[in-house]
């Protein structure tokens, strides 16, 4: 798919959704999505998160799906891979475009969970956007070895040997959890082969 098709795919997915905001709305994140200094953070993410959240929702545990679908469009729309308040800033976007919207609030919340996909028990709603920002990591072998080297490749500034060190420590974080996805769903279907993901790159960076 050229990068016109896609972009039309993408605005068309946000136009269906309930009571859409305006247009001018999407092509502004679609833009933010678009910038040339992405390589896992792009289109192609935000495409695969809208389908996994479109996965739960038929599995019954996609959250209200306004709310949760425009945190997906607007949850790394801020992505400078030198700051560390990204999450805090794609927060403070979707509030300025959504300024008048009913879900703004929400929207909001949700995206700044993204910060440590931590949802609180019983929020259905972060549950269904943190599983589905977190299902890359129960892809393919290739699939996940494809989204590491692109996740190397927007750190391309910072040195091996202290790329390495923090991610390590990343993917550590994730092995301690309890659970990696607090959906029913995601912890059937996602859980086991995300774990073998993870703990085969950490073998990988620590030799």
């Amino acid at each position: 798919m050229g990068r016109m098709d896609e972009n039309a795919a993408l605005l068309d997915r946000f136009a269906a959704l309930p009571d859409a905001p305006g247009t001018g709305v999407g092509e502004a994140l679609l833009r933010c999505w678009s910038e040339p200094h992405r390589r896992y953070h792009t289109r192609a993410h935000l495409a695969a998160v809208l389908d996994r959240l479109d996965e739960l929702t038929a599995a019954g545990e996609g959250g209200r799906v306004r709310p949760v679908a425009l945190a997906a469009w607007c949850h790394d729309a801020v992505y400078d891979p030198r700051a560390p308040d990204n999450e805090e800033r794609s927060a403070r976007l979707a509030e300025a475009l959504l300024d008048a919207d009913p879900d703004r609030d929400e929207v909001a919340r949700l995206v700044r969970l993204t910060a440590d996909h931590a949802p609180a028990e019983g929020d259905a709603n972060g549950a269904a956007l943190c599983d589905a920002d977190l299902a890359v990591l129960a892809g393919p072998p290739e699939a996940y070895a494809a989204y590491a080297a692109e996740v190397r490749q927007e750190y391309g500034f910072v040195p091996d040997a202290d790329f390495r060190a923090g991610r390590a420590e990343i993917l550590r974080q994730l092995l301690v959890a309890p659970r990696l996805f607090r959906t029913d769903y995601g912890a059937g279907r996602w859980e086991s082969t995300a774990r073998f993901n993870v703990r085969s790159e950490l073998r990988l960076l620590t030799g």
